[in-house]
């Protein structure tokens, strides 16, 4: 092959490109710079703020559950510890539940749902005292404080209470004051000692206590010798508590009596103030009333007679001076409350010939010198006493 026949090699073409300038131009930098900001940055989104009103509510509904949860977490504990204390496997404490319960005005329906009524009727039946057939003799009584002013106060400690004896040694200093004429609402205790420029109080006999309305009694109420209410077949187990005109305590039983023998009894044993309340023990209710007669004091069977609650008491002793006591319970000052059996033992010590039960619970209050010395234990009523329609009082 010839020189002129091989093809020739390709010219190698050399090109020359401008080196790269590493200088942007300014705007171009500044959008790379915001870029590459954004790009490192979080990206923040913007709520929408609630209004003030919703948050309120949203917060107010958390409140609310967490209220909820609590009751109803505390609803299954005390539930299941109710249940735990009626069962037969605790039969000490099975009893003091009912006979505390039935004593209650509003809590009565608690013992049926913790215990059969066959179970209730045996823990009554078996806590039952002995009836009382003997009437007051009047003449173990021979007053010796006529006109004395003097007011003693006690203190009274117990294990389960705290109790406050008053001893007024002039027993005609005591009466019975009212709100009569009757109507709805009745009046605090402090009000009722005030109307009748009394030095002190206690609160007395049955009477509509349904949301606290007070106003009206039952049963029979004497005032200055006047008979101001006469139903005593509207209850079963009534008894009557009150003073004659010769100033001795008396405590007559008057279940089945009508409105006819009230009078009657009113006009012969002279009885110038007086109250009335229930003698019952059965699986709806738990009262008593008579505690000592003739310096006897009532049989108890063998245990406590009753529940634990709040308690008020009236008694005379053999000088003629009368004992007014009050007791707290249901949880106030984180006490239970006393029963038949304590009762019987303060108004013993003290020298009562004569006692009675009286209403009490959540009616159980005292007044003196101007001010409580037993509020009501209902914690919204704490500061004074439930509405009421009579009292016991002592005049200044």
């Amino acid at each position: 092959m010839n020189n002129q026949n091989r093809p020739r090699p390709k010219a190698r073409r050399t090109v020359y490109s401008a080196p790269r300038s590493t200088t942007q131009s300014p705007d171009k930098a500044a959008v790379q710079s915001k870029t590459a900001q954004e790009s490192a940055s979080p990206v923040t989104v913007k709520m929408k703020k609630r209004p003030l009103g919703a948050r309120i509510g949203f917060m107010a509904l958390k409140v609310l559950a967490f209220v909820l949860a609590t009751i109803l977490f505390i609803l299954v504990v005390v539930g299941g510890s109710l249940k735990m204390i009626c069962s037969n496997s605790y039969p000490s404490a099975q009893s003091k539940f009912v006979t505390t319960i039935l004593e209650t005005g509003k809590l009565k329906f608690l013992a049926n749902m913790f215990a059969s009524k066959e179970t209730i009727q045996r823990i009554v039946d078996s806590n039952k005292m002995e009836e009382f057939s003997e009437e007051v003799d009047t003449s173990l009584i021979s007053i010796a404080g006529k006109n004395e002013k003097d007011i003693e106060v006690i203190n009274i400690p117990g294990p389960t209470y705290k109790g406050t004896l008053l001893i007024i040694k002039d027993p005609s200093r005591v009466s019975v004051a009212t709100i009569y004429p009757w109507r709805e609402a009745g009046e605090t205790l402090d009000t009722i000692a005030k109307s009748v420029d009394a030095i002190a109080a206690i609160n007395g006999g049955l009477y509509n206590s349904y949301v606290n309305k007070g106003g009206q009694p039952y049963g029979v109420v004497v005032s200055n010798g006047e008979i101001q209410y006469n139903s005593p077949q509207d209850f079963a187990g009534l008894v009557l508590i009150g003073f004659t005109e010769d100033d001795i305590l008396e405590i007559i039983d008057i279940d089945g009596w009508g409105p006819g023998d009230v009078e009657q009894l009113v006009k012969d044993r002279h009885i110038r103030d007086a109250v009335t309340f229930q003698e019952e023990a059965t699986d709806a209710n738990n009262h008593f009333v008579q505690l000592i007669i003739n310096g006897e004091p009532r049989d108890l069977n063998g245990g406590a007679g009753s529940g634990l609650n709040p308690r008020t008491v009236i008694g005379q002793r053999a000088d003629g001076a009368v004992l007014m006591l009050v007791t707290d319970g249901r949880g106030k000052n984180n006490h239970l409350g006393a029963s038949a059996s304590d009762l019987i033992e303060i108004m013993k010590k003290y020298g009562a010939v004569n006692a009675a039960n009286l209403d009490g619970g959540s009616s159980t209050c005292m007044y003196y010198n101007g001010k409580y010395l037993m509020t009501s234990v209902t914690f919204y009523y704490s500061n004074a006493s439930w509405n009421l329609p009579l009292a016991f009082v002592v005049s200044k």
